[in-house]
């Protein structure tokens, strides 16, 4: 798991080219000026601009990812997000390959991430995005799907 600011992101474009493409992206993009939807990149990576309200802690769950990795960055507002090491929580609904997600419980640590805030997560690092901190905030969110190579 990696936790940064945007400005900072060229400082990781050695983990991955998928990962350096996503930065890029991130960093040269009109966020707040695109549609929700999902938007396709080059080499097989996505992204998904969303906006919503963040919600409170006990009604969210942990998830994880096989196929893809997530870099997640706020464009606006501010959300919690856990993280956890897969292999420390307990499995509540199986892997969708569908989905590409598996969902767990457990404990995990939080953070707080703000405006031009990013996080990457590895397939073996479980995720809860969306938390409230402490009050709801409306967040517009970015997520870059990075195929894991």
């Amino acid at each position: 798991m990696v936790v940064d600011s945007i400005r900072n992101a060229s400082l990781y474009s050695g983990l991955s080219k998928g990962i350096a493409a996503g930065l890029k992206w991130l960093s040269e993009t009109d966020l707040a000026g695109l549609e929700l939807g999902r938007y396709e990149l080059c080499c097989g990576l996505y992204a998904m601009v969303q906006d919503y309200e963040t919600r409170s802690q006990d009604v969210s769950m942990f998830e994880a990812h096989r196929k893809y990795i997530d870099i997640q960055y706020v464009v606006s507002g501010r959300e919690r997000m856990g993280y956890a090491l897969l292999e420390t929580l307990h499995t509540t609904k199986e892997y969708s390959a569908d989905d590409d997600a598996i969902l767990l419980s457990g404990d995990g640590s939080f953070l707080t991430l703000g405006e031009s805030g990013f996080m990457i997560f590895m397939p073996q690092d479980a995720h809860m995005p969306g938390i409230r901190d402490p009050e709801a905030s409306r967040v517009r969110k970015v997520v870059v799907k990075v195929p894991v190579e």
